[in-house]
């Protein structure tokens, strides 16, 4: 179902996985149950290699304590249909936008404070600078918004998938 809205990477084990898993992917569906290496380990060695993809361990391992210390972004234990699927991605992929317009904004905010301490505020490109900063905070709003309507739409019934 996956595949009809995004491009689709499948791997069975965690060794393939992780030859299939670059810069260039945005959410990673992992489960902690996979021959040769555990969707834990996997998670290790990503972040060992530095992608930023959006990580969501898809297993049918009940969650205990140890998941404190994995570094995912979500967790939903099977079965899960296919609404639910994309509605995870989904959801993801708005975080994964939501992180780079935060980064982005937080990058120009100090770019404008530094401007404004060398009294430069009276150029075009500070006031171009404050523009896109003002787009990204309404940018970044609405996302965080959007995402908080999502998330209460889960906790209030979370056998449900948020609306999309």
């Amino acid at each position: 179902i996956l595949d009809d809205e995004h491009e689709v990477r499948i791997a069975t084990t965690g060794e393939e996985g992780l030859e299939m898993v670059d810069h260039d992917v945005d959410v990673v569906l992992l489960d902690r149950r996979m021959p040769g290496m555990s969707g834990d380990e996997m998670l290790g060695k990503l972040v060992e290699r530095g992608i930023t993809a959006k990580v969501a361990m898809l297993t049918a391992v009940e969650p205990e304590v140890d998941i404190i210390d994995l570094p995912f972004d979500d967790y939903i234990t099977k079965p899960v249909d296919n609404e639910e699927l994309l509605a995870l991605v989904d959801v993801l992929l708005k975080r994964a936008a939501y992180d780079e317009r935060s980064q982005e904004f937080f990058q120009l905010a100090a770019k404008k404070a530094t401007l404004e301490t060398a009294g430069r505020e009276q150029s075009a490109e500070y006031r171009e600078l404050t523009d896109r900063l003002h787009q990204l905070q309404q940018e970044v709003d609405a996302t965080l918004e959007e995402l908080s309507t999502e998330k209460a739409f889960i906790d209030i019934d979370p056998t449900r998938p948020p609306p999309g």
